[in-house]
């Protein structure tokens, strides 16, 4: 399917500003009728026929650049419980990366220049959404230690206590990543994302971007969302004992009992640059801005930076050798 403007029939599109679907070509908002195509590989505009990866179930057509949602990738079992609809523009996402840019220092400054850039899209990313209730227990021995000087003697005092810690728990919305095209550990640092405005599924959010129908299944993935919600557990457990020092536990066990899952899409740009025949692959929380990715390295500004670097250590030590010398003489 596609959503085409019933005033002058141009493709429309999800915009991140006006928080609706609308017309980039008339600017009509409220005027989208629905074009349903269950073709795999045809356009419902053009006609034009294109391969259509295994799991997309939003891309655009390479002919007419109208952009295209698979009715049957997003219907039945694969239709998504919610989704995060894009809050950042494209320009707001190149905005958010100039400024990640700046911040360091070492970063080329042609790098973000148009020369550089290979591909600039927003995906809609399929993530799960998992609920846990934890049970926790601790039971260890932890000690506190204090030391000072009496007289010509150092003196060490150590206590000892016997600790119990009992923990209940519950999290909501534990996402992770459903596709394989998308690196785990970036989508897993792209995090948090403010789950509060989940909204149920709406097709028309998904024209103007790419999108992927999950590529494994809830259960397939499982393990990771039972990571993060004990590494969460364990660090709240032993956070209640950071005043002491602890030894091997008796015990330490926490107890994970999944609850509702649910599919959700959530909102990435993605950019890749070419520098130096090497590409860098970034990538910004549709939603927040965070910018996650590893910029290249000039040589001449880490050269400068090393000149300035010493030029000011000589100053700062001509200063010292002054005060020193006034001091003295």
């Amino acid at each position: 399917m596609n959503f085409q403007c019933r005033n002058c029939g141009a493709n429309m599109v999800f915009s991140p500003q006006k928080q609706r679907i609308f017309c980039p070509s008339c600017e009509g908002v409220d005027c989208e009728e629905q074009k349903g195509d269950d073709s795999l590989s045809n356009c419902p505009s053009c006609g034009g026929e294109f391969e259509i990866g295994k799991f997309t179930s939003t891309t655009q057509c390479p002919f007419c650049g109208n952009y295209i949602i698979l009715d049957k990738r997003i219907s039945d079992q694969y239709r998504p419980d919610r989704v995060i609809p894009f809050k950042l523009s494209k320009e707001d996402a190149v905005d958010a990366l100039e400024k990640e840019f700046r911040s360091r220092i070492f970063t080329p400054a042609s790098f973000l220049s148009v020369k550089t850039l290979v591909d600039m899209k927003g995906y809609y990313v399929p993530f799960f959404m998992y609920d846990y209730h934890v049970d926790g227990k601790y039971v260890g021995e932890g000690t506190q230690t204090r030391s000072w000087r009496e007289g010509n003697y150092d003196c060490t005092e150590v206590s000892y206590y016997k600790l119990y810690r009992e923990l209940q728990a519950d999290y909501d919305n534990i996402p992770v990543d459903a596709s394989l095209a998308m690196p785990d550990e970036k989508m897993d640092l792209l995090e948090p994302f403010d789950y509060q405005l989940l909204t149920d599924f709406d097709p028309r959010v998904l024209s103007g971007f790419l999108g992927e129908t999950y590529n494994m299944s809830a259960d397939e993935l499982e393990e990771r969302a039972n990571k993060k919600a004990a590494a969460s557990a364990s660090t709240i457990m032993k956070g209640s004992m950071s005043k002491y020092s602890l030894s091997k536990p008796e015990v330490d066990q926490l107890r994970l009992e999944r609850g509702k899952t649910e599919f959700a899409l959530l909102p990435v740009w993605k950019y890749t640059y070419v520098h130096g025949g090497e590409y860098y692959e970034f990538f910004v929380n549709g939603q927040s801005g965070k910018v996650i990715g590893r910029t290249p390295i000039s040589k001449a500004k880490v050269f400068a930076y090393g000149i300035t670097c010493a030029g000011l250590w000589g100053i700062a030590l001509d200063a010292i050798v002054g005060i020193v010398g006034a001091l003295l003489f």
